[in-house]
């Protein structure tokens, strides 16, 4: 991952080594080369998405002279994804947004010992009757709780594995076409976060937040702002609370957005927004012929 961005941009590149240098840490080795087992740990996946996609703002900017706040109407990331998209609208540096997800992610780790929560993919549900699982699974005080709201029919739940795994079983006579538990380490996005919620408080007040250039679009409001005290309580909510993606896109649509563009590993997002609205045209960019693409159009 992001190892054909380093050799083909030096801006690029010098992205990578400044997020070594952050982190006391060789992280570009371990998001080039792996072993997948170390790039997969909560504390090193989280940096190293946001230096990918980074990377890639970088390249646009300094080797394309983009201005992107003249270009691009908001910004927006799923998750973690908001503090890359604050990196790229210059709200936080990214030396300081390497540190701050480090630190997101070995709070999350902490907050719930391995195997005591998990999360599960609802497919084919409603927010509403994916909240009317998550209630049922959750009675005799276990936590279940809507996580995503991703797209329509794409719920993810989290919390206790038990009431997860309840829910699993709870979902086909709600409707559900499939329900799957996903592979991650901890129940993100639910209310066991809390001890991570009151570690990014902490983090977060030690930061001087610069108003982003370009407005944001937060996981917990599903609205623009550019208010730094906002974005701080948003980062801070959206640790226990659930990511609002359908509603931040159909946002985008109420003002007339007409294209998203996928800045990082993956293509995931540009699925959803299919999902949400197909009149929205979606562009994922993270290979160099994808980035030289847009600079052309640019």
């Amino acid at each position: 991952m992001g190892r054909a961005l380093a050799e083909a941009f030096p801006a690029a590149r010098r992205l990578f080594e400044e997020v070594d240098e952050a982190l006391s840490q060789h992280l570009a080795r371990v998001i080039f080369e792996g072993p997948e087992d170390a790039l997969t740990l909560t504390e090193n996946a989280q940096p190293a998405l946001m230096s990918v996609s980074l990377a890639v703002i970088r390249v646009v900017e300094d080797e394309g002279g983009v201005d992107l706040s003249q270009r691009v109407a908001y910004v927006a990331g799923h998750s973690l994804g908001e503090y890359s998209a604050l990196a790229a609208a210059h709200a936080l540096e990214v030396g300081e947004t390497a540190r701050l997800l480090r630190r997101r992610g070995e709070a999350m780790q902490k907050a719930v010992p391995v195997g005591e929560g998990a999360m599960a993919a609802l497919i084919g549900l409603d927010l509403d009757r994916a909240r009317s699982v998550a209630e049922e699974a959750g009675e005799g005080g276990l936590v279940c709780a809507v996580a995503n709201d991703n797209a329509p029919g794409q719920i993810v739940l989290s919390g206790h594995a038990e009431a997860v795994d309840r829910a699993i079983a709870l979902a086909p006579s709600h409707g559900a076409r499939r329900a799957i538990r996903l592979p991650v380490s901890a129940p993100f996005h639910s209310p066991l976060m809390a001890p991570a919620a009151d570690a990014m408080a902490e983090a977060l007040e030690a930061i001087a937040f610069a108003p982003p250039r370009i407005p944001l679009i937060g996981n917990v409001s599903a609205s623009a702002t550019r208010d730094p005290g906002d974005i701080k309580r948003g980062l801070v909510a959206q640790t226990t609370a659930m990511v609002r993606w359908r509603e931040s896109i159909l946002f985008m649509k109420e003002k007339e957005i007409e294209e998203v563009v996928e800045i990082g590993a993956g293509r995931v997002l540009s699925g959803l927004v299919k999902r949400i609205d197909r009149e929205i045209a979606t562009r994922p960019v993270c290979e160099p012929h994808e980035v030289e693409a847009l600079l052309r159009d640019l």
